[in-house]
């Protein structure tokens, strides 16, 4: 009882917050927007409200005040560049690392608590002022012992008990909208928001972001795209991160790299390369790529490369998984919406009697007007509230278990509009995917199947002989189940019928026994007394209600 009322709480709270800094006018002006706009603008602490005169400042003051889980919220729509103005995202981007700090005693009462060493020990230069800020952590430069630079990462104090608070919150929420509307059931809102507590919790233990760096760098060691720094594994902990200090710029600062002649071109055509790279070729995959996390060695100009930063949230596909995306990012590059929506219903996304050719058609008249077209020729917004209603109208069911390839895609997608909307993604991803379903499916890829199957194939050989004859037991046993099977249908098909004749013969029985009573009974035109009628008429009755309850008790015998 006493949570529900916290969480209750909590859920007037937020809403106070988005009323006070008048969230609704923010919103953009499209239909879609219109009934969150009126239910924001009913908030009690909204009534009396101007709009605020810095609007951009208002709503990133809004995300800090409301917490860590909704920062991150913030983090993915600062790369919405079709959804809001620039200068709204521009203050949207101060949310991936300028989130207001804690106090720098604390973090280092913190790193020496988890490296049970004193700071003078630990670094030869410690920087109290911290070099970023964000949800979950703070970032500190140092210097080790041996002369390198570092970085090091501290994880904000309390942070997992208001990240519990906040979940408790939206899972709440998610499970009235799925209650009020059922509809929202096939989008799974409520096991995502369970589904995205865990990861948001899992990104607060900071030895496993330092392993998955550790894999991403191994990863593209011998690719030479993406940079991913060092980490110190010596200096790791749960709380505490130490990696090597990278020397770059924010991806999102742009006119930078135009003033330094930075090939943006490239760069963009290179993130679509690492993108496909990470989810088809490595199978992990960065999925928390906001421009906070990403940055740009631009030593070389005419051929910069990414400096990957952040790598607490992360991704990979079960091999099926992985086969159905490239399919249909395949059947959609190359038009094939037949094909697109036959995938659907194989991998249970769509049900099984859904009209293939009209459901095809519904998706062609979607993509066939941007097929070929860049970024900045795209209005997205639009476009995937007409995708939602398709779904809904065909009772598609988004599966969970891509939420975080849906949040990569987002951040990837809106990266390329800031960067270089000119992109041409199609021309660039499907010379990508041929080449990697042809390693998947060709006959290189069979060959490399039946060697890595051997191993085990040559254990079995030796056990031929018995698993035949055990087979053959096994196809008596089943010929043998299935006769008795039989038997035993057509014996029950027996007592059916039995048990049907006997209920005819029954009812004919208590209808004519009724009959003879109530003749008995009232067979003269003037009505007789209860006490008139004749004692026959009753045990005639008696004896119909008899046959009836007899009947009516055999029915619900086991049989």
């Amino acid at each position: 009882m006493f949570k529900l009322i916290r969480i209750l709480f909590r859920i007037l709270q937020v809403l106070h917050i988005i009323g006070k800094h008048r969230l609704d006018t923010f919103l953009p002006n499209q239909t879609v927007f219109l009934p969150l706009k009126i239910m924001l603008r009913l908030i009690p602490s909204a009534w009396f409200k101007r709009p605020p005169s810095d609007s951009e400042e208002a709503i990133k003051n809004t995300f800090v005040e409301l917490g860590p889980v909704f920062i991150k919220l913030g983090q993915m729509l600062s790369t919405r560049h079709d959804l809001f103005d620039d200068h709204i995202t521009e203050q949207l981007v101060a949310l991936q690392d300028n989130v207001p700090a804690f106090d720098a005693q604390q973090a280092k009462a913190i790193i020496e608590r988890e490296l049970k060493a004193n700071i003078a020990e630990l670094f030869t230069t410690f920087n109290m002022t911290p070099l970023a800020s964000a949800s979950i952590a703070q970032v500190h430069e140092a210097t080790l012992p041996s002369g390198e630079e570092v970085v090091v990462k501290v994880v904000r104090p309390d942070i997992e008990k208001t990240i519990q608070r906040d979940f408790a919150v939206l899972e709440t929420l998610s499970g009235w909208l799925e209650f009020i509307w059922p509809e929202s059931q096939r989008l799974y809102v409520n096991r995502i928001a369970k589904d995205y507590r865990q990861i948001m919790l899992a990104e607060l233990d900071l030895r496993r972001e330092a392993s998955n760096t550790v894999r991403f760098r191994r990863d593209f060691k011998d690719i030479d795209l993406l940079y991913v720094p060092d980490v110190c594994m010596d200096y790791c902990t749960r709380n505490v991160m130490v990696m090597e200090k990278i020397h770059g710029i924010p991806v999102s600062d742009v006119e930078t790299m135009k003033a330094k002649g930075v090939d943006i071109a490239k760069l963009a055509e290179r993130g679509v390369t690492v993108f496909f790279t990470q989810v088809f070729k490595n199978n992990f995959f960065h999925a928390d790529m906001h421009p906070g996390n990403v940055f740009v060695d631009i030593s070389d100009p005419q051929d910069p490369k990414y400096i990957s930063l952040d790598h607490a949230i992360v991704g990979s596909l079960s091999k099926q998984d992985q086969s159905f995306i490239a399919r249909q990012i395949m059947a959609f590059l190359l038009g094939d919406f037949y094909l697109l929506t036959e995938n659907f219903i194989e991998s249970q996304w769509l049900p099984p009697t859904t009209p293939v050719q009209e459901f095809a058609m519904a998706i062609q008249s979607i993509a066939e007007p941007i097929m070929d077209k860049p970024l900045d020729q795209i209005n997205l917004a639009p476009e995937m509230l007409r995708v939602y209603q398709i779904f809904r109208h065909y009772r598609l069911e988004v599966k969970p278990q891509f939420v975080l390839l849906e949040k990569t895609v987002l951040h990837i997608e809106g990266l390329g509009r800031k960067l270089y909307p000119s992109l041409d993604i199609w021309s660039l991803g499907q010379p990508m995917m041929e080449k990697w379903m042809n390693e998947q499916l060709g006959p290189k890829a069979a060959w490399n199947g039946i060697k890595q199957d051997l191993p085990r194939l040559m254990q079995e050989i030796p056990r031929l002989p018995l698993l035949v004859t055990d087979a053959l037991q096994e196809i008596k046993q089943q010929s043998k189940l299935q006769k008795s099977l039989l038997e035993e249908t057509k014996l029950h098909h027996k007592k059916i019928e039995r048990k049907r004749s006997l209920d005819t013969v029954s009812l004919m029985a208590s209808a004519v026994l009724f009959s003879i009573a109530l003749l008995t009974a009232f067979g003269s035109p003037t009505q007789l007394p209860l006490e008139q009628i004749p004692s026959r008429s009753w045990l005639l009755g008696g004896v119909a209600t008899a046959l009836l309850l007899t009947r009516f008790i055999s029915d619900r015998r086991p049989s």
